[in-house]
């Protein structure tokens, strides 16, 4: 065993205090925070035929060809052909903000000679779900979901977020603290920032119809992990939820082999005791709200267009990262208590127990946005939200809504 990295990973996991000692080790790192990252997930067609996916081999091939992004974000694809930028770890979300948007600038420029724009927006309006990517994992992902439902499918090749890392804290009483914050805070940033009304190109219903789509997903590993201590919690989780499936040297991963996690640890299956790689695995088929990589991602915000993915970042980070904000926020997310998690992704900012909450959250972070040394670039468009959606009771979705009915095309779902 190295001092520093644990176990080997072909090692066995042979009990459930192992697997304590890896999540200890692993999913929750103490240190100064304050660093910034955001995964940005994007919907890319062709602006002569809005309607047919783009191959990822195609976009591929046109990364390829083209220099590193300026920024050094990471570019990968979602099962459905979405284009996802991943920032470096950046100091503050000023830092952050800047270095994705000068990367989105690379991009569109790359996609523009090639008749190609990216779609910001939670869940693809006009496309029924189709997976163009095809990888072990992702085919045996969706057999796994297939036996729970059309869910996973809409939410694997439809649906697209913009996602907000936070360092786990300066000690655990910090992690504990910005743990359950941030998970307390993921519905009503859900809410606030909701831009998927449509599906199919018709109206769901709902403001975050990407949101709805999560919720109807396998709960053991989509729903936030119960209990007081993080660590506990989401060792308990990954314990608990049921394994998607085994990888294999050779021919298709196997799907749902019918274990939890847990039962695969006792070695009282046909497969043995799973290996620390396996562990690590099982935790990246993990999507809970928040999730904890050694650093906390929040997973819950639509994606959004270019004028509104930074106030989703600068809010979340305000938020959790200055103490008189997060008490506020706090404050805030106490009178919440008898809203039910459906309400957020149907009703959003128009029901007024949440708007409240949001203008509250809103004002303390557009206080903690000086003291956090970010700059009017992100202050104004904080503010600007604000004054647009969130003390009218709205959000992107409606403005969405309001363009099918000036069109004279808006259908019931």
């Amino acid at each position: 065993m190295h001092p520093s990295r644990g176990p080997d990973a072909a090692a066995r996991v042979r009990t459930e205090h192992e697997v304590h000692g890896f999540v200890t080790r692993t999913c929750f790192k103490t240190g100064p925070p304050g660093q910034v990252g955001i995964e940005s997930e994007w919907f890319v067609h062709s602006d002569r035929d809005p309607l047919t996916p783009v191959p990822p081999a195609d976009l591929q091939r046109l990364l390829d060809a083209a220099d590193p992004l300026p920024g050094g974000s990471a570019v990968t694809f979602e099962p459905g052909g979405q284009i996802e930028l991943s920032t470096t770890c950046a100091r503050d979300a000023s830092f952050a903000v800047d270095v994705l948007r000068d990367d989105l600038r690379h991009l569109d420029k790359l996609l523009a000679d090639h008749h190609l724009a990216r779609v910001g927006v939670g869940v693809s309006p006009g496309l029924p779900p189709q997976r163009v990517l095809d990888t072990p994992r992702y085919a045996a992902m969706e057999a796994y979901f297939d036996g729970d439902g059309p869910a996973g499918r809409v939410m694997m090749a439809s649906t697209a977020a913009v996602q907000v890392s936070l360092d786990a804290g300066a000690d655990d009483r910090d992690v504990r603290r910005r743990w359950h914050l941030l998970n307390d805070l993921a519905p009503l940033l859900t809410a606030a920032f909701a831009n998927s009304p449509l599906r199919c190109g018709r109206p769901t219903g709902l403001r975050s119809t990407r949101a709805d789509v999560w919720s109807r997903i396998d709960g053991c590993r989509t729903q936030r992990p119960p209990g007081d201590d993080p660590v506990e919690a989401w060792a308990r989780y990954a314990l608990g939820a049921r394994v998607m499936l085994l990888r294999t040297a050779e021919g298709p991963w196997l799907a749902d082999p019918g274990m939890t996690f847990s039962e695969w640890v006792s070695g009282e299956t046909p497969h043995g005791h799973p290996t620390y790689a396996d562990l690590a695995y099982h935790l990246t088929t993990l999507f809970p709200p928040v999730r904890p990589h050694g650093w906390l991602e929040l997973r819950t915000i639509d994606a959004l267009p270019d004028d509104h993915w930074p106030v989703a970042v600068a809010v979340t980070s305000a938020l959790v990262e200055d103490d008189r904000a997060a008490d506020r926020a706090r404050e805030a997310l106490d009178a919440l208590a008898a809203v039910d998690l459906p309400t957020y992704a149907r009703d959003a900012l128009s029901e007024p127990r949440l708007r409240r909450a949001a203008t509250a959250c809103f004002a303390a972070a557009l206080d903690a946005l000086p003291s956090l040394h970010h700059d009017a670039g992100l202050t104004r468009p904080v503010h600007d939200y604000l004054e647009r959606y969130v003390l009218r009771g709205r959000t992107p979705a409606d403005d969405t809504l309001d363009d099918l009915t000036h069109d004279g095309r808006r259908d019931t779902a």
